[in-house]
């Protein structure tokens, strides 16, 4: 199992409570709040988080508004999930 946090001081300020609200896909093993209430994504493995991070990518390629809380939200979700160093040594 390979967890990724999405911290909320991130550019979205991204939390569990405004992903929900959002309704952003979560992945296929779910999402879940930190206790201060950071975004925690969980997947089987790394192939999964990339497949993930490339589907929210083509979802943000359709929203007309970049400055969308929702665009800057996918944005720092697939920051966090392609700087993930179990990610970055998988795609070497």
């Amino acid at each position: 199992m390979l967890q990724i946090i999405v911290p909320s001081t991130g550019r979205s300020q991204l939390t569990f409570s405004t992903f929900e609200r959002f309704d952003l896909p979560a992945p296929p093993n779910g999402a879940d709040a930190e206790i201060n209430d950071d975004l925690i994504l969980k997947f089987e493995d790394e192939e999964e988080a990339i497949s993930y991070a490339d589907e929210l990518e083509d979802m943000s390629n359709l929203i007309k508004d970049k400055d969308a809380p929702q665009y800057r939200a996918i944005g720092d979700i697939i920051m966090a999930i392609r700087n993930d160093e179990f990610v970055q040594s998988y795609s070497r």
